[in-house]
């Protein structure tokens, strides 16, 4: 059975690949290219790549659309909220406008689902009052194990708007950490060359991040930190380069640090930026978990 659609301006130059994610299916990368290559996807009734830009009005025409959903379905999960979990998570929420929502993230749950993590943010906000008719859109992450500031955009116009924000570096975040030892008081900056592996691929990416002691006691420190650059778990590895791991990491730890704290004391405190001349600053208040932790040291 053919089904079609028509492209809309809240999809105008995005990859194909990405509208079918958001409109049909979250599927893998691969399962798109094959259904490609198996002439079932066209757009404009011709055979395109998965990093096609669409454009307004094209026509999107897939085949067999009923078999495409009953097989990515049996691949995946789908979290499906309570009420009472929906209603608990709105609880978050600092700040809503007709485009964009801010939360404080709970520690202990990720932003999406993923092969280890069922329970997430999105799902939970998307089946609430919140974004009625449409769907949250991620604009930036935080790890799952950290808590703090989030912004969620409401439509594909303010998505790509803070997206190329935070890309340009005009939004601004701090963060408060509670980690081991007593940094030295000479570093106001970090520097580093962070190694990750894309499949098998080495990539370096240079990390840079203010620190600032708000308070030690030589066996903790309590550090606020504002990152220029946004790499995947850039503050956890760069305060264990200088030998101060971060309270509760068991990713990236010293042998001596390992597992005396569950939770992670790394929160995301504070967010600004500015849209058409218009500041907007939002805080979010740490966990009781990080106020009893940083009372009793």
């Amino acid at each position: 059975m053919l089904k079609k659609f028509i492209v809309n301006k809240d999809y105008h130059n995005s990859r194909f690949d990405r509208w079918f994610k958001k409109n049909i299916n979250h599927v893998p990368q691969s399962f798109i290219e094959k259904l490609i290559r198996k002439k079932q996807v066209k757009v404009n009734k011709k055979k395109i790549k998965t990093s096609y830009r669409l454009q307004v009005d094209d026509i999107i025409e897939i085949h067999g659309l009923k078999d495409i959903n009953s097989y990515a379905n049996k691949e995946k999960k789908i979290y499906k909220p309570t009420l009472k979990e929906i209603k608990k998570y709105s609880s978050f929420v600092i700040d809503d406008n007709k485009d964009f929502i801010v939360i404080n993230k709970p520690s202990g749950i990720p932003v999406q689902s993923g092969t280890k993590s069922f329970k997430n943010i999105i799902d939970l906000l998307r089946d609430s009052s919140i974004f009625g008719n449409g769907k949250p859109y991620i604009v930036h992450r935080l790890d799952k194990e950290t808590s703090g500031i989030m912004l969620i955009a409401k439509n594909r116009e303010y998505a790509q708007l803070l997206t190329s924000l935070f890309r340009l570096r005009k939004i601004h975040k701090t963060y408060l950490a509670i980690c081991y030892g007593e940094v030295n008081k000479n570093i106001k900056l970090l520097k580093d060359n962070l190694i990750l592996y894309d499949n098998k691929k080495k990539i370096i990416q240079k990390a840079i991040s203010y620190i600032k002691i708000i308070k030690t006691n030589g066996k903790y420190s309590f550090l606020e930190l504002k990152p220029v650059t946004g790499r995947k778990h850039q503050l956890r590895k760069q305060l264990l380069n200088i030998g101060n791991p971060i309270v509760g990491d068991n990713k990236y730890f010293l042998n001596k640090s390992k597992r005396q704290y569950k939770k992670l004391m790394l929160h995301a405190s504070s967010i600004k930026f500015m849209i058409n001349d218009k500041r907007f600053n939002f805080l979010a208040k740490y966990e009781k978990s990080f106020e009893e932790f940083l009372k009793k040291i």
